[in-house]
């Protein structure tokens, strides 16, 4: 198996919409790898401004509605809060632009289904930035596994534990703003068992909540035809060394902190023998590799690959939404209150 060496030509144009924290590590991974950053888009053209002052962006939109009908622009970068990706990933590809929409995809697998469908029907990409999946320390994990190297698969064990604010009126602790741990951190853990392992037969969840009715902490166990498992973790308010490993028959993989991150790895034979050390550093943070991977669906003139299909994306959605039904968090994207306003 091959991966991108995550960088561009330049020849496909990127714009990005909203200006927040996670849009311009982004677009910083971008620049930093050759690809073309043509536009940014915001609700306030002050702050659209202020961003393409920052990472040397060519235009500045004041609405997301112009972003999208820049005839310069290609490629949408949804960057918003989850809340908010349906809607604008949704708006994009009406606009005839692919799309590489931040994770957690959409709210629930209803909307996730209805961007995968309209990116379907119109022959556009729309991608999940699920980056780790992209990342070369990952694709070799995949090849260890492929070669039987570890035996066969009995488990995958992998947490997302983080101290983050406590602010009750912060987004993650807000419900109306899809808060809570699972969709901003557990969908890292799960999206992992559902590449290693693939989609669950059974889910087993339970968690406990912040007082504004969000998941402070939650842990799921997946169940699979066979008898291999998951255990996934995510805390919002504590945070812990976040390692991973995939345990087989004949030996187990390490991954180290923080798992998720281009970081290395060690294969390790069931006696304990160390069989395998990688460590590969990437250029830049890394989450040039998805939007290599986008480009690269573009130019082959596919919509969906086998690295992250739309498909699993979907599917990792459907979970947390049971997830969520097994603990009591729902949110007005799924049409009814959320638990803070059930209580």
């Amino acid at each position: 198996m091959t991966f991108s060496n995550g960088t561009s030509d330049g020849t496909i144009r990127w714009g990005i919409l909203g200006t927040g924290f996670i849009a311009g590590l982004q677009t910083k991974d971008l620049k930093e790898n050759g690809f073309t950053v043509q536009a940014v888009g915001s609700r306030s053209l002050d702050s659209s401004k202020a961003f393409a002052a920052e990472y040397g962006v060519t235009t500045a939109h004041g609405s997301y509605e112009d972003l999208v009908a820049d005839p310069l622009v290609d490629v949408v970068y949804i960057a918003t809060p989850h809340p908010f990706h349906h809607a604008n990933a949704l708006l994009a590809l009406n606009a005839g632009k692919h799309v590489l929409v931040e994770k957690s995809f959409t709210m629930n697998a209803r909307e996730a289904q209805d961007v995968v469908d309209l990116a379907g029907s119109t022959g556009l990409v729309a991608l999940e930035a699920m980056w780790t999946r992209f990342l070369p320390h990952m694709i070799r994990v995949r090849e260890v596994i492929a070669a039987g190297t570890i035996g066969e698969v009995r488990k995958v064990v992998a947490s997302h534990n983080q101290s983050l604010p406590k602010d009750p009126a912060h987004r993650l602790n807000d419900p109306a703003l899809g808060g809570g741990a699972l969709l901003d951190l557990g969908i890292y853990p799960i999206s992992f068992a559902f590449d290693i392992l693939g989609t669950p037969a059974a889910i087993r969840a339970s968690a406990s909540m912040t007082p504004t009715g969000v998941d402070r902490q939650t842990a799921a166990i997946f169940d699979y035809d066979g008898g291999a498992q998951a255990l996934v973790d995510c805390e919002l308010d504590a945070a812990s060394a976040n390692r991973a490993m995939v345990i087989g028959t004949e030996g187990w993989i390490d991954i180290e902190h923080t798992w998720y991150n281009p970081v290395p790895f060690t294969v390790f034979k069931a006696d304990g023998e160390v069989l395998e050390r990688y460590d590969q550093p990437v250029n830049s943070r890394g989450m040039q590799y998805q939007a290599a991977e986008l480009e690269r669906l573009v130019r082959e003139g596919s919509t969906s690959g086998t690295t992250l299909p739309q498909s699993e994306t979907v599917a990792i959605m459907a979970a947390m939404d049971e997830i969520r039904r097994q603990i009591g968090l729902s949110y007005d994207a799924d049409g009814a209150s959320n638990r803070a306003d059930a209580a």
